[in-house]
């Protein structure tokens, strides 16, 4: 997710286990080949993440090319081009599903990709520009013949946006249409919920959006179920720690303030279900230090801790997975693909 699925992220994700692949957020190649520095830094990535994916974004086939090729050059086992962000400002300068609309245009971005570099090229597309111009099979086939190793279909058009239910029977009939690797997402914030639309679209992995922001442990969780095993379930000292932990790593990597919004966004997501979760939030939300926010977690989880009424486990989130986090689960194995929107 643009904002979310940094470097910081997506370590804190990998350690939880469960994780086969890790995806940065999309970049701009705009930015990315004007050697803008918060592209390029959106490139980092640390050696646990491997294989690391990087999504990029643009209309402009040379400047994709381009962008590729110095995604390849930073070491990135996987190249991904976004063709899925609703956006306005990204749709407007013919990028993410504004593609959907110009296939000629995707068609010559991805075969000169494919000229410039040799590590896999992934595509990633929504259903359609809108419910009236449906265009996801075709443009799957079109993307394998252009050599695309492995296509993601977020189930919503570019109209839908976040909203109604993801499409699971057009995912699955974009399995049946290509023999290259397919993977889901939409409104995967369940364990149940992920293997019902996994089986019965029968592709070779989903990705998960948001929910792994309200449970780190998701993957872990998958992994778990596909090997037979009982998911596993952190205690409540365990969710302290990995907001601890994050906010740790946050620290570290950028100035306070930053640090403090990007505490603010995890906690957001990750308490929703949790017993107080709406006050806690509203207290870290009026935080203004890390000391207050290091005090308000531990008031809040001693607090928890102290009520004999806490169960175990989270309750289950409402919000609907995205283009922006994906996780990939394939085989055995549960991956992720923390792609941006």
């Amino acid at each position: 997710m643009a904002g979310v699925t940094d470097y910081t992220f997506r370590r804190l994700i990998k350690r939880r286990g469960g994780v086969g692949l890790v995806v940065s957020e999309f970049i701009s190649v705009e930015g990315l080949t004007r050697h803008n520095p918060k592209s390029k830094r959106q490139m980092h990535f640390a050696e646990e993440e491997r294989p690391f994916a990087v999504q990029i974004f643009g209309g402009q086939p040379e400047r994709m090319a381009l962008g590729a090729e110095m995604a390849q050059e930073v070491g990135a086992d996987i190249l991904d081009v976004n063709c899925g962000c609703p956006a306005p400002k990204v749709v407007r300068n013919g990028g993410g599903s504004g593609l959907l609309r110009d296939l000629p245009r995707l068609e010559t971005i991805l075969k000169e990709i494919k000229k410039t570099i040799t590590i896999p090229l992934t595509l990633k597309l929504r259903t359609g520009f809108s419910e009236s111009t449906i265009n996801v099979v075709e443009v799957a086939k079109m993307a394998e013949q252009c050599g695309v190793e492995h296509i993601q279909v977020h189930g919503r058009t570019k109209e839908q946006g976040y909203k109604g239910l993801a499409n699971w029977d057009l995912i699955k009939q974009v399995k049946e249409a290509v023999t290259v690797p397919v993977s889901g997402n939409g409104d995967i914030t369940t364990i149940e919920y992920g293997i019902e639309r996994w089986k019965e679209s029968g592709t070779d992995g989903i990705l998960i959006g948001r929910g792994a922001m309200q449970n780190p442990w998701i993957f872990r969780q998958f992994q778990d179920v596909i090997e037979g095993r009982k998911p596993y379930q952190p205690d409540l000292s365990e969710k302290k720690a990995v907001l601890l932990e994050f906010f740790g790593m946050c620290r570290e990597e950028m100035p306070e303030i930053v640090a403090l919004g990007k505490m603010k966004q995890l906690a957001g997501q990750f308490t929703k279900g949790l017993i107080g979760g709406a006050q806690f939030r509203q207290t870290l939300y009026h935080s203004h230090s890390a000391e207050e926010i290091l005090d308000n977690i531990t008031i809040y989880f001693n607090t928890l801790a102290a009520d004999s009424n806490y169960g175990d486990g989270m309750v289950e989130a409402d919000a609907a997975a995205s283009d922006s986090c994906d996780m990939f689960a394939s085989g055995g194995d549960v991956s992720t693909s923390v792609a941006a929107v």
